[in-house]
């Protein structure tokens, strides 16, 4: 078989494990959404964002409606949100997402993964003011004229418009009007190709390349606990 066959299986296997992580992701999220507003996604703005974001990473439908369904039984897990923070090496600032149904557990796993990583687990409050809650939405361009696009949303809180590097328009409203701008997205027939609620830094911190390589070696470790959502940090 040789080397490269060796290369693209490890790459093939680190796709399925992003894959398997992100379906594990949106299954929770799914499971919180139903629990708090229903299995009706006409009546339940956070399960429609859910099921634009399962659609995003090619989630399959039938694992879909088995989370929604799941949710509704008496014996499913009850998960809480939790925000952790901390800094990795070379000052990095982190904030860990999390949907745990044990929180005794997440806590001390996510604790040694600082530690093990170089980093330190801080407290609540220590590191979130350094970063600003944020919706952001991915928008397709087709169809779309963004100047336009830009005035219409400014009364639904929009903060910034902009583009990613794959030419999709992306739209920023703050934490408090992601519900008004999901509503004002929704009346005028777009629908997002994923919506989420991300921690954007206010201020990054320069780091070496060697650096950066600890940064994302704590990150990547934290990242596979699983009841970690998502990670974010404020490295350049």
């Amino acid at each position: 078989m040789g080397r490269i066959f060796e290369v693209r299986k490890s790459k093939m296997f680190a796709r399925y494990d992003r894959m398997a992580k992100g379906f594990t992701r949106v299954g929770k999220e799914i499971a919180i959404a139903v629990k708090k507003g229903g299995a009706d996604p006409a009546t339940n703005p956070a399960l429609r964002r859910c099921m634009q974001n399962a659609k995003s990473i090619n989630m399959p439908k039938d694992r879909v409606e088995a989370a929604i369904k799941n949710a509704l039984g008496k014996d499913t897990s009850n998960y809480d949100e939790v925000l952790y923070e901390g800094y990795a090496p070379h000052g990095v600032a982190i904030l860990v997402e999390t949907a745990t149904d044990n929180t005794t557990r997440t806590v001390a796993n996510v604790r040694s993964h600082f530690n093990k990583g170089g980093g330190t687990l801080g407290n609540s409050g220590s590191v979130a003011f350094t970063f600003r809650h944020l919706g952001v939405f991915k928008l397709n361009p087709e169809g779309l004229n963004p100047d336009e696009l830009e005035l219409e949303l400014i009364d639904a809180g929009l903060d910034e418009l902009g583009e990613d590097s794959e030419g999709n328009i992306i739209v920023h409203c703050d934490f408090a009007d992601f519900g008004n701008m999901q509503k004002a997205l929704e009346e005028k027939g777009i629908t997002p190709v994923s919506s989420e609620l991300e921690w954007l830094p206010l201020n990054t911190v320069e780091v070496t390349e060697e650096q950066a390589d600890d940064v994302f070696k704590l990150i990547e470790r934290v990242e596979q606990d699983d009841d970690v959502q998502r990670v974010f940090h404020n490295m350049a």
